[in-house]
């Protein structure tokens, strides 16, 4: 079950690594694109992916689901379809991979999760974004790309609302968030923002 929503902290507080960031949520996100790709580009990025999916390896044989659902990575994110392969999750559980749908004549916009052979993605979704055409699946475990993140379980992500609308229609699914620790950002919580069951940076684990 997801994590009950607490007080957050106040948007734009630091957050003990001296940096405070912006209150609008546009201007957050490009301070964080920017942030991450500067983080990235240094020599510690490497090793915090490995000391993330060891954090992560070790969460999953804790709660060892038959499902988990995945995501293609955007640049600067932990690369969590190439980490499962790496592990050969597939062998041991069902792998799913998201496929987004755009709003359109067909409704409002939309994300399910099709199983995934673990092979290269040869179809992309209507984001453009490597996915999967397999059957639907609701996986037990979701990992959850979190672009910033807060210490209360609430993620920042692209401003397209596919995880939060996901995640608000599957509430008995658990809830991973994937991060680095340079982007733990405070922002103001909205209605429509999901508090996550765990967030995974390659420091911590934060279970609100």
């Amino acid at each position: 079950m997801n994590a009950s929503p607490k007080a957050p902290t106040p948007s734009g507080a630091d957050t003990g690594t001296g940096k405070t960031w912006p209150h609008e949520r546009s201007e957050l996100r490009r301070a964080l694109l920017a942030r991450r790709r500067e983080w990235s580009a240094g020599a510690e990025a490497r090793l915090a992916a490995d000391q993330l999916g060891e954090q992560l390896l070790h969460l999953l044989r804790q709660l060892e689901p038959l499902s988990l659902g995945l995501y293609w990575p955007l640049e600067g994110e932990f690369n969590a379809a190439a980490w499962a392969a790496e592990h050969k999750l597939g062998a041991r559980m069902q792998l799913a991979l998201p496929f987004a749908r755009k709003a359109g004549d067909r409704g409002p916009a939309s994300m399910d999760f099709r199983r995934w052979d673990g092979q290269e993605p040869t179809l992309k979704d209507e984001c453009g974004i490597p996915s999967s055409g397999g059957a639907v699946l609701v996986p037990e475990v979701l990992l959850v790309p979190c672009l910033g993140y807060t210490r209360e379980g609430f993620r920042m992500g692209y401003g397209g609302g596919y995880f939060d609308r996901w995640i608000e229609a599957h509430p008995g699914v658990t809830t991973v968030g994937l991060a680095w620790a340079c982007c733990e950002a405070p922002f103001e919580v909205q209605a429509h923002d999901q508090a996550l069951t765990v967030v995974l940076t390659e420091r911590e684990v934060i279970a609100p």
